[in-house]
């Protein structure tokens, strides 16, 4: 009973929003002072040490064990989550008191072995994102668009924004597998240079490079962005899309400052990145399933470390809604793969897989959080265009 209580606390805190939440033991509780909008429903109580965590990643992890179901719309739900993510530090004094009558779990421990029981490959990826194999927000011109025909058209809206000459050298950070290298080649002839962590992904991308003749105008190297040595080579653009929120809070000024230092004077940088609307912790949930140790900033604390690197804001467009679309493609094409998942993985990594997939896109259709394009200069340069046409034809 003293868990149903601390769950009870827990889900009071939740005052923006009207839901319900049926107990175990069959007693439902409404909460906000208008008509629920969505049930949570407990089939069994959740498992003793998951009082320890908040309660975005107690419900996650339920979810996950098959222990809760929501009823209702998971938009309403995922909104309902963003709108009070970090609410239950108020109930620290409730958590400290359960937390003396549980055994000590060690996260590190924890973590290690979450890592090791879900360590993906890149087949697993393969079965429901697109032939670019991009994981990241697509651009979609017309409801008609392809899943692939939105990772191309993302690719080349990131490159005119960088308005390009040929003869440029171009960094890519995170290059994945090279498309949008390639297709910089192809499209301005300028010397493209990725950078990827994947061996799956260098090799992957090499053999393309190799297959298309563009070893003298595309490199791509097995190679952290942090070693690379602006004294040896810098470049005219770079472009960094889907890895800043792997970086860390901590870590943010080192990421601009070497961005800087790789950069020439007057050069391009564009920064494709997921970002929340306030400060708070990363969803819990998705930090310890799904991006261990990254960190979602937001616009305004990304911005206000611009000025600090000699960064000038030349345009940001949110892709908001462009990413909630991609995210219900990845979600019907992993839907028609589950008989294959299945094959690879346990039904609690295909119920994660799901409730992150369908979650998320929730969280952006819903505005609960955001994703922008950054474009911007190093230092002060007067020969850009005076307007964002060039962006769009």
């Amino acid at each position: 009973m003293f868990k149903k209580a601390t769950l009870k606390t827990l889900f009071k805190l939740w005052d923006k929003g009207s839901f319900s939440v049926v107990f175990w033991d069959g007693e439902e509780v409404c909460y906000g002072s208008e008509k629920p909008v969505f049930k949570i429903i407990f089939h069994q109580a959740p498992k003793l040490n998951d009082v320890k965590k908040n309660l975005i990643l107690t419900l996650g992890e339920a979810y996950m064990d098959g222990v809760i179901d929501f009823e209702g719309s998971l938009d309403d739900v995922i909104a309902t989550m963003f709108k009070n993510n970090g609410n239950e530090a108020k109930a620290d004094f409730h958590l400290k008191d359960l937390a003396r009558q549980l055994k000590e779990i060690d996260e590190a421990i924890e973590s290690k072995n979450i890592h090791k029981h879900y360590d993906l490959g890149n087949d697993f990826f393969a079965l429901w994102l697109d032939k670019t194999m991009s994981y990241s927000c697509a651009y979609f011109k017309t409801e008609k668009d392809t899943l692939e025909q939105a990772q191309l058209q993302k690719i080349d809206h990131s490159l005119k924004k960088l308005n390009l000459n040929s003869n440029e050298h171009l960094l890519d950070i995170g290059c994945g597998w090279g498309w949008l290298a390639i297709r910089a080649a192809q499209q301005y002839k300028v010397h493209a240079t990725g950078i990827t962590l994947s061996k799956e992904q260098y090799e992957g991308a090499r053999s393309r490079v190799h297959e298309l003749g563009l070893e003298e105008l595309v490199d791509i190297r097995l190679a952290n962005y942090m070693d690379m040595d602006p004294k040896q080579e810098q470049f005219d653009k770079i472009v960094s899309i889907g890895m800043f929120e792997h970086v860390g809070k901590k870590y943010l000024p080192l990421y601009f400052s070497k961005v800087n230092a790789l950069l020439k004077d007057k050069g391009t940088f564009l920064l494709h990145s997921i970002m929340a609307n306030f400060e708070s912790p990363t969803n819990s949930w998705i930090k310890t399933y799904i991006f261990p140790g990254g960190y979602v900033p937001t616009l305004r604390e990304t911005m206000q470390l611009f000025p600090e690197f000699d960064f000038h804001v030349l345009h940001a467009e949110s892709l908001r809604l462009h990413y909630a679309k991609t995210l219900d493609f990845w979600n019907a094409n992993f839907q028609k793969k589950i008989p294959q998942v299945r094959k690879l993985y346990d039904e609690r990594f295909i119920r994660m897989w799901e409730l992150y997939l369908s979650g998320c896109a929730s969280a952006f259709r819903t505005g609960g959080i955001d994703i922008y394009q950054c474009l911007l200069t190093k230092g002060i340069d007067n020969n850009i265009p005076m307007t964002a046409d060039y962006m769009y034809k």
